[in-house]
């Protein structure tokens, strides 16, 4: 696990230039604090800090072919690295080191392009074939690592995270208004989009070849859900288990026993295998471990595969609503885990905004405060760590995909011209009452039936329905995007997904969305602010491509969702595990900025140098504050969000000198002067 970061320019590399990438990497030492690696040709400027987990004596990156032509930096994990290497040297290749990345480079010179097609694992590679002028800049199937790039015309520039593009010097920091939409939308930009309008994402799955002609872009890998695939495998409705239904929405299908047996053996088969994968490192591992079915599965692997007594680490609160402590407790007792734990208090939100500087953009989700300090307790133990995410998104683990199947439902048994109309002024004129009984909560559900699916599931995943930007952003600066629609792109992944089912087709689009720009954006930046790699086995592309050919009655039936993973974890762990409800991972925001959270965000968001006023309606967000403090309103996530924007601001809105990028130092800073 490492950062990467470099600059190509075709016509030849500028004198200042040549050790930008050594500079950029500099800003990555979080990332891999224990070496750091520079390569400089006339044309390739490539840097890399790393943090040792395989091959700690002669991993050393950037790693080159044998006579030099080829060379690479690399930030993730090849895990079937073993494999290949047996492979290549059967081939004739002479490779000097035992780590990952010296692979990357036979496999280019093997297969081209198309090395990436060989490779399990996670990872962002930047490859530069010096006789052909070629950059290749390649990220992995499921975006589990970041990968950053600029394209003026002349150079490319890359890294592991925007901090390290912009200290490349002369990337220019103009906001993008509609990644400002985005952000207010989704809580995050998401990709191929960044905050700032000449720097993008690369997407997960895809391929950018970088050359002296231009840039042409591939993606190598998608999720193979198909066309073709049937409603049920065995098409007997006799079959259905209870409460079960088939629609044209896409609800659950039939299937037998004898099928749940049979998926129920080949997922745990593959998950045993893609845990046993993740468990080489020559440095301590462990777990995280929550207490949910999906980290119980994957501790549970552990236990199975590896001789010695796994470590395990869990994050709570006082709050007893939102701790999950005595549920990862039961867990580890079963499972014999060396089992640890580390409580959030209401302090910690306000050291929560140091985490800002971490994700060079906005980002809300508010989450990343336990997952900080989840990181951190669990860095002091061990350098790896593995965890449960991608399971909800897989096998729709969310308790929003039933209403996605129930909204559909009633989408199919009413015509679209009274349905449009109907449902849209019935969700206009229904309260919004944050007061009433959750049951009576009924405003986005009218609302989303007026809409087609796709665009009433991604309502669902906004922030407040979508509605932000309208409410917030200041006229003049909403009048840059005014046609802009942020749910577009989710529309267009939406269609693109070739399954006839509703609920593979949301699965496709979270996959491809909240999770990979969301989720693991999170997990990724905490867990690297503090130097430890997370694996993530049930986003093995294998496991992924099983469960894309699961049938959908296993997924998601009625109440019942992850039947398959259920099963496995009741086998492994126990039924009352394998039976526990989601809880859902979240902080008690609305308490927080009634009570530590308040003075902070009055001084912050209601200053006449509030500097997030420049596009949203300063008026407005103190009226918002106002209402949550009398208990009219509940705003917490709200407040977070803007507040976040504010502290974002702060730390980037003065743009810093080339070759730097914005210091750890400044938010500390911040906080003595609103004391």
């Amino acid at each position: 696990m490492c950062g990467i970061a470099g600059l190509v320019r075709f016509a030849g590399l500028r004198a200042h230039e040549r050790n930008l990438g050594a500079q950029a990497a500099a800003c990555l030492r979080h990332r891999g604090p224990d070496d750091t690696g520079a390569f400089a040709d006339h044309y390739a400027s490539l840097g890399h800090a790393r943090l040792s987990i395989i091959d700690l004596q002669t991993g050393r990156q950037p790693i080159s072919n044998e006579n030099g032509t080829i060379h690479v930096v690399f930030n993730g994990e090849i895990y079937n690295y073993r494999t290949l290497a047996d492979q290549l040297r059967a081939r004739g290749h002479r490779l000097r080191t035992r780590c990952d990345t010296e692979v990357l480079v036979h496999l280019y010179e093997d297969y081209g392009d198309a090395f990436v097609e060989h490779l399990n694992g996670m990872f962002a590679i930047a490859l530069w074939d010096s006789p052909r002028r070629t950059l290749l800049l390649v990220r992995d199937r499921m975006g589990i690592k970041p990968l950053y790039w600029h394209d003026d015309g002349r150079r490319i520039v890359f890294g592991s995270e925007l901090k390290a593009v912009l200290a490349a010097g002369d990337v220019p920091r103009q906001i993008d208004p509609c990644a400002m939409t985005d952000y207010l939308t989704f809580g995050h930009v998401p990709a191929p989009r960044t905050i700032f309008d000449g720097v993008r994402k690369l997407e997960p799955g895809f391929l950018a070849r970088c050359t002296a002609s231009g840039v042409s872009l591939r993606r190598y890998w998608d999720i193979p859900f198909k066309d073709d695939q049937p409603l049920d495998r065995s098409g007997a409705a006799a079959h259905m288990p209870q409460g079960c239904q088939v629609g044209p929405t896409g609800g659950p299908g039939p299937g037998p026993d004898s099928e749940l047996r049979r998926w129920t053996e080949q997922l745990a088969e593959l998950l045993q295998d893609a845990v046993a994968m993740r468990l080489v490192a020559d440095v301590p591992l462990g777990a995280f471990l929550s207490g949910g079915v999906d980290s119980a599965a994957v501790v549970a692997a552990m236990t199975r595969k590896t001789p010695g007594t796994v470590m395990t680490h869990t994050v709570g609160f006082d709050e007893a609503k939102y701790d999950e402590r005595a549920a990862a407790r039961t867990v580890a007792r079963r499972l014999r885990t060396d089992h640890r734990e580390m409580i959030v208090q209401p302090d910690a939100a306000w050291a929560a905004m140091n985490l800002v500087i971490r994700f060079d953009e906005p980002f809300a989700d508010p989450c990343a405060v336990p997952m900080f300090y989840l990181s951190r307790a669990a860095r002091q133990r061990v350098t790896v760590a593995l965890s449960g995410d991608g399971g909800d998104e897989m096998l729709a683990g969310y308790r929003r995909y039933r209403f996605d199947l129930a909204e559909g439902a009633l989408r199919g048994h009413w015509p679209a011209w009274l349905r449009r109309p109907v449902a849209g002024l019935a969700g206009w004129v229904y309260p919004k009452g944050d007061w009433l009984p959750r049951t009576l909560r009924a405003k986005v559900t009218l609302q989303n039936l007026a809409r087609d699916d796709a665009t009433a599931h991604l309502r669902s995943v906004a922030l407040h329905a979508g509605t932000l930007p309208g409410l917030l952003l200041r006229p003049e600066f909403a009048a840059l995007q005014a046609h802009y629609d942020p749910f577009a792109r989710g529309r267009e992944l939406f269609a693109r997904c070739r399954s006839p089912h509703l609920l593979n087709r949301v699965l496709y689009l979270d996959m491809k969305t909240s999770l990979a720009d969301g989720i693991l954006t999170k997990v990724d930046r905490m867990s690297m602010a503090v130097g430890l790699e997370v694996r993530v086995p049930l986003l093995d592309h294998r496991l992924v491509e099983l469960s894309a050919r699961m049938p959908v009655w296993l997924k998601r039936c009625r109440t019942r969702d992850k039947w398959v993973l259920r099963e496995i974890t009741s086998q492994w762990v126990g039924a009352d595990v394998a039976g526990r409800k989601k809880k859902g991972f979240d902080l008690p925001l609305d308490d927080w900025f009634r009570g530590p959270l308040r003075e902070v965000a009055h001084d912050l968001l209601s200053s006449r140098n509030c500097l997030c006023g420049q596009w949203v309606d300063g008026g407005l967000v103190g009226r918002l504050m106002s209402l949550h403090r009398r208990g009219l309103r509940a705003n917490g996530h709200l407040l977070w969000t803007l507040l976040v924007l504010e502290l974002w601001a702060r730390a980037y809105a003065r743009p810093a000198a080339a070759g730097t990028a914005p210091r750890l130092g400044q938010l500390p800073a911040l906080r003595r002067t609103v004391a």
